[in-house]
């Protein structure tokens, strides 16, 4: 199974924070854009392709060496649900439902935040997701 260490994925976890924390405080819509592109570059090419891993991994290295890892498939599930989050935010955005949009971009803060201090909201919902097919498939 492939891993990806964790400080890489502590890294795009805060980028995605600061970058909600400039979008609040402007409201730019390109900011939201921005993000929502450098995470479909990471889901599609994967966790060496995001730029806020680029950008971090020279002074990671030694960290790296001695960190834990997640499995590279819970990672491309919890950016799935950020490339969620983020599409709904920029249209709303885009829309002019600015209520809206704040909120989706609000909830994707919320959990980037929660998964910098240690609990991660997407982890549970794709545990959750694996024991519900796992029941369905025992019933045939």
């Amino acid at each position: 199974m492939k891993e990806i260490p964790i400080p890489y994925v502590r890294s795009n976890q805060a980028g995605i924070v600061i970058f909600l924390i400039a979008f609040f405080l402007t409201q730019a819509t390109w900011i939201i854009a921005a993000l929502f592109v450098i995470q479909v570059i990471g889901l599609i090419f994967g966790a060496k392709a995001n730029l806020f891993i680029r950008i971090a991994r020279p002074f990671l290295t030694q960290l790296v060496a001695k960190s834990q890892t997640e499995a590279a498939e819970l990672q491309r599930f919890n950016n799935s649900l950020a490339v969620g989050f983020l599409t709904l935010s920029l249209i709303s955005l885009l829309f002019g439902w600015t209520a809206a949009g704040n909120i989706f971009a609000a909830m994707m803060g919320a959990a980037a935040f929660a998964a910098l201090l240690g609990y991660c909201i997407g982890c549970t919902v794709y545990f959750q997701y694996k024991q519900f097919r796992a029941r369905r498939l025992q019933r045939g």
